[in-house]
C-alpha cells in the first residue's frame, strides 16, 4: 500500500503514513519515500571507503557525534547516520529517500528528522534553497520570521495561526525562483512547540499532543475548523528577523536592517547550511542576494515577557502594512512617469 502527500511544492510517495502528515492527491511524483527499509544494495557496501561528507560538533550523553554524513555507493548516496540508530539514505538527485529507525525509537521519532534536516538537504540538491523559519500570509503576501532556534519563530507563527492568519510553513521555508520574485512554497498543517511555548501561547494548564512519545516537544494541528493553512505557494513579501529579546518598555519594536547585515543573517539561517558544497553555497549566496534586491528585511525586537506576544504581532502586522503601502505608492508613481 502507498500513501502519497504534498509537501514543500513536491509529490511524494511513501510506502507507510507520514505522522501528522494528511495524504492527498498529488499531479506528480517527485520524491519515493521507504520508511523502515534501506535500499537493498546497502548491505554489500564497503563502509571503510565511504566519504565523510559532515561530522556534527554536538555530541551525546556517550561523547559520539549526534550525526555523521557519509557519501556512500560511488558517490552516488549520502547516508545520515545519527547517534540514535535512524539512519537515512538518499541519492544525490534527491528522488528517493530510505529510512531506518532502532526498536526504542519510533516512526514519529524519525518525521521529526525526516521532515526538517533530510527535507532541507534533499531540497539543496534539488536545486531550492530554504531558510530557518516559519512564514505566514498577511493579504496577498508572505511573511518569513527567521532566526536561530529558540527565537520564537513557531511560537510568533501560532500566535498569528491563532489570530486568524494562514500559516504557510513552520521551521524551513523553501522559495521557488521565479527571476523577478520568489514563491514561499507551502509545507504541512502542524506547527511544533515546546511545553514553555505551550505555556506562553494556552496558559499554564493547556495541553498539546506530543510529537513522539520520546520527546517533549508538541504540535499544533493547523485543522481547518480552527485554523488557516496555506496550500497554495504566496509571494515573499517581507522577511523579519527575530533577535534577541529585551526587558525594554519599548519592546516589541520593528527596526531597518542594513543590506550587509540582512545578507550576513539570510546566509547564516540557510537550512542544513552547514551540509552545503561550494557548488550549493554559491546558489544560496546568489539567491539570497537577488531576494534582498527584491524583498525587504527588518529587524524584530520581542519583549522577553511573553504576554506581550500580541502585541508582538499588531508590530509586525502594522510595519508590513506600512511597507506595502509605500511599495504600491512607489508602484503607481513608476506607472504614472511612464
Amino acid at each position: 500500500m502507498s500513501y502519497t502527500f504534498w509537501i514543500y511544492g513536491l509529490g511524494f510517495v511513501s510506502n507507510r503514513p507520514i505522522p501528522g502528515i494528511p495524504p492527498t492527491k498529488i499531479p506528480s511524483v517527485d520524491i519515493h519515500l521507504y520508511l523502515g527499509n534501506l535500499p537493498d544494495w546497502h548491505q554489500e557496501i564497503d563502509t571503510s571507503i565511504q566519504e565523510p561528507w559532515y561530522t556534527s560538533e554536538f555530541k551525546d550523553e556517550s561523547g559520539e557525534p549526534a550525526l555523521r554524513v557519509f557519501k556512500i555507493n560511488s558517490g552516488n548516496h549520502f547516508c545520515f547516520s545519527y547517534s540514535d540508530g535512524t539512519r537515512f539514505v538518499l541519492d544525490v538527485a534527491g528522488e528517493n529517500v530510505w529510512a531506518i529507525w532502532s526498536q526504542s525509537l519510533t516512526l514519529e521519532d524519525t518525521a521529526t528528522y525526516l521532515l526538517g534536516p533530510i527535507m532541507g538537504f534533499v531540497l539543496q540538491l534539488r536545486g531550492s534553497i530554504s531558510l530557518h523559519a516559519s512564514a505566514i500570509v498577511m493579504g496577498d503576501k508572505a511573511v518569513a520570521l527567521v532566526g536561530p532556534a529558540g527565537s520564537g519563530k513557531s511560537t510568533t507563527a501560532a500566535a498569528f495561526a491563532d489570530r486568524g492568519y494562514r500559516v504557510l510553513a513552520e521551521d524551513v521555508v523553501t522559495l521557488d525562483d521565479r527571476g523577478d520574485s520568489f514563491l514561499v512554497l507551502p509545507a504541512y498543517p502542524c506547527i511544533r512547540l515546546w511545553p514553555a511555548s505551550v505555556t506562553a501561547l494556552y496558559g499554564p494548564n493547556a495541553r498539546l499532543p506530543k510529537l513522539t512519545p520520546n520527546w517533549d516537544k508538541c504540535y499544533l494541528d493547523l485543522n481547518p475548523e480552527r485554523y488557516q493553512f496555506g496550500d497554495s505557494p504566496v509571494s515573499l513579501g517581507g522577511i523579519y528577523l527575530l533577535g534577541e529579546r529585551k526587558d525594554d518598555p519599548t519592546a516589541p519594536f520593528v527596526s531597518p536592517v542594513p543590506r550587509s547585515a540582512a545578507l550576513i543573517s539570510l546566509i547564516a539561517h540557510t537550512y542544513t547550511s552547514y551540509l552545503m558544497d561550494k557548488k550549493m553555497r554559491a546558489r544560496g549566496f546568489d539567491l539570497i542576494s537577488r531576494v534582498l534586491a527584491e524583498v525587504p528585511v527588518r529587524q524584530v525586537t520581542p519583549h522577553t515577557d511573553s504576554s506581550h506576544l500580541e502585541k508582538l504581532c499588531t508590530t509586525i502586522v502594522r510595519d508590513f502594512e506600512s511597507l506595502e503601502f509605500a511599495y504600491q505608492q512607489t508602484r503607481r508613481e513608476q506607472l504614472f512617469n511612464v
